[in-house]
C-alpha cells in the first residue's frame, strides 16, 4: 500500500494558493446529479462546490453505468464550522489519551477531521459522495460515508482490502470516474474527492492550488 499523506503533513501546508475567483454553484440546480439531505444546513451551503468541481460531477455521472447515480452528501463547509470539527476531534482524542501532547493529537483528529487552514471543504473543492441506484438505493461500500476510522477498524480507506467484493467493485467503479475527470481520493476516506484544492494540487504535481478559502456562495 502506497503512503498514505494526510492534510496534516507540512508539504500540503506549503502548497501555494493562486485563487481563480470561480463561483460556488448549487448542486441541487442541476438535475444530473443527485444531493443528499442528510447534512444539510439552512442555508443550503452544503450542496455548493465551486463551478469546475459541478461540471466535473455532471460529466462523471454521464460515464456512470446507466442505472447508476452519483450521490452528493456534502460539498462547500463554512471554515468555523470546519474549525469546530476539528477542536472537537482534539478534544475528544485528549481525553482518550491523558499521556498526548497537543501536537499527537492534532495529528491523530487530522487522520479524518483536516485541519481548518488546508482543508479541501472550506474552499469548495472537495466533495463527499457515493453511489446509488436509479431509485435512490445506496450500493454498498463497505462503511457509511464519514464513518470514522476507529468505528469502521479503518474499513473507510480507500485501499482496505478487508471489504466485500462488492464493495471493492462499487469503491473501483466509483473511483474511475472521478478520477478520470482529474479528482483526487483522500486515502483514509473512500467517499471524499476534491479538484484545485492543496491536497489536488500536492497529489497531481501542479505548482498551485486553484482555490484558497472561500468566504461561500453570494447571498440571494
Amino acid at each position: 500500500m502506497s503512503e498514505i499523506v494526510l492534510l496534516s503533513d507540512p508539504r500540503i501546508h506549503a502548497v501555494p494558493v493562486k485563487e481563480c475567483g470561480e463561483p460556488l454553484v448549487d448542486l441541487r440546480a442541476m438535475e444530473v446529479v443527485r444531493v443528499d439531505e442528510r447534512l444539510a444546513d439552512p442555508e443550503g451551503l452544503f450542496a455548493h462546490v465551486r463551478l469546475s468541481v459541478a461540471d466535473r460531477l455532471v460529466a462523471a455521472q454521464t460515464q456512470l453505468p446507466r442505472e447508476l447515480r452519483l450521490l452528493v452528501v456534502e460539498g462547500f463547509r463554512p471554515a468555523a464550522l470546519q474549525r469546530s470539527y476539528f477542536e472537537e476531534s482534539v478534544a475528544a482524542h485528549l481525553a482518550e489519551h491523558p499521556g498526548w501532547d497537543g501536537h499527537q493529537a492534532y495529528l491523530e483528529a487530522s487522520r479524518y477531521v483536516s485541519p481548518p487552514e488546508v482543508a479541501p471543504h472550506v474552499s469548495g473543492g472537495a466533495v463527499d459522495l457515493t453511489l446509488c441506484t436509479a431509485s435512490g438505493v445506496e450500493l454498498p461500500m463497505g462503511t457509511q460515508v464519514n464513518a470514522t476510522p476507529p468505528e469502521s477498524d479503518e474499513a473507510c480507506h480507500t485501499a482496505y482490502p478487508g471489504i466485500s467484493p462488492e464493495a471493492r467493485r462499487n469503491r473501483d467503479t466509483l473511483g474511475a470516474v472521478l478520477t478520470a475527470l482529474g479528482f483526487v481520493n483522500y486515502p483514509t476516506e473512500w467517499w471524499h474527492w476534491s479538484y484545485g484544492d492543496r491536497y489536488w494540487a500536492f497529489v497531481t504535481g501542479a505548482r498551485s492550488a486553484k482555490y484558497g478559502m472561500s468566504d461561500g456562495p453570494p447571498a440571494s
